[in-house]
């Protein structure tokens, strides 16, 4: 079984679990998860956890990352995208200036309304399906953290923009809201996701290049360790006393880790003395407690 991650860039056409359903049988292995939904029509980065590097689907998820999107103004549809059906349009009156300003109110962060276009739910229930019934719910809105917004080209009604942002950032949403801000609507036309944490487009591999690597046997020369994904939480080892207890998964005091001096709350990567990898543990109350078990039998 592998284990470790794969920076995949997801095509057009594919959902997310196209992605993981396909990797699985290019792998021939069924523990595959994937650390973020990118809809059929947007490309571009998409982690892929393998093997015991599942457990960390939640903290990549976490990660900040970086889109380029396709701004139409003038145009408002139902799914916030063009692959809706088109509700109104609008004459686009506004000039560069204005539009530059428009976005700059959502930098910082703002209260986003989820799209009913959407894989979030609800009571239960997928907003997408139900709004493939007809069905409109209303949706609680949630701060949402917006970097920066850069406009890479400008022809209006058409704009290209470069957003970085935090988790649960819907693009379309945005893309909606400032087209809403200026007054005459605004949908996304194209979406390319460049970068997931320390994943990047350009380190990204399409799924027949990763089918030829596999038959090449080189599947493995393509995957990001689990160490090297947990990279930015400094590295902590642990003395010959505390090694037993690490092994099981028990907390260890402060005292039992060589040169400890985190912060209340730190995340850190923990080594047993002899140097194998345990896990990703966090510091709290004087003691490191595992959040992240990835020690393998045996190993000391």
């Amino acid at each position: 079984m592998f284990n470790g991650i794969l920076n995949v860039r997801k095509e057009k056409g594919f959902t997310s679990h196209d992605v993981v359903a396909k990797l699985r049988g290019i792998l021939r292995q069924k523990k595959i998860g994937h650390t973020g939904t990118l809809d059929p029509a947007a490309e571009g980065v998409l982690p892929v956890c393998l093997g015991s590097a599942t457990k960390l689907v939640e903290f990549l998820t976490d990660r900040s990352k970086t889109y380029r999107a396709s701004l139409l103004l003038g145009v408002e549809t139902d799914s916030q995208d063009m692959t809706g059906t088109v509700l109104t349009t609008r004459e686009v009156l506004c000039d560069e200036k204005a539009l530059r300003a428009a976005a700059q109110c959502f930098v910082g962060g703002y209260d986003q309304i989820p799209p009913m276009y959407s894989a979030k739910k609800q009571g239960g229930k997928k907003l997408v399906d139900l709004a493939r019934q007809g069905i409109t719910v209303e949706r609680q809105a949630r701060r949402v953290d917006i970097t920066d917004i850069r406009f890479e080209e400008i022809a209006l009604p058409r704009a290209v923009m470069t957003v970085e942002c935090g988790k649960g950032t819907y693009i379309r949403t945005l893309c909606h809201d400032i087209g809403e801000k200026l007054g005459c609507g605004g949908a996304m036309e194209a979406l390319l996701r460049t970068r997931v944490g320390s994943f990047r487009l350009e380190d990204a591999y399409t799924l027949s290049e990763l089918e030829a690597a596999m038959q090449a046997g080189e599947i493995e020369d393509k995957l990001v360790s689990i160490e090297d994904c947990l990279a930015l939480y400094p590295a902590r080892k642990a003395l010959p006393e505390a090694d037993a207890g690490l092994k099981n998964g028990n907390a260890v005091p402060e005292s039992a880790i060589a040169a400890a001096s985190d912060s209340e709350g730190a995340l850190v990567r923990l080594y047993l003395s002899k140097g194998a990898f345990v896990g990703l543990f966090q510091k709290r109350g004087g003691r490191y407690w595992a959040e992240k078990m990835f020690l393998e039998r045996g190993a000391d």
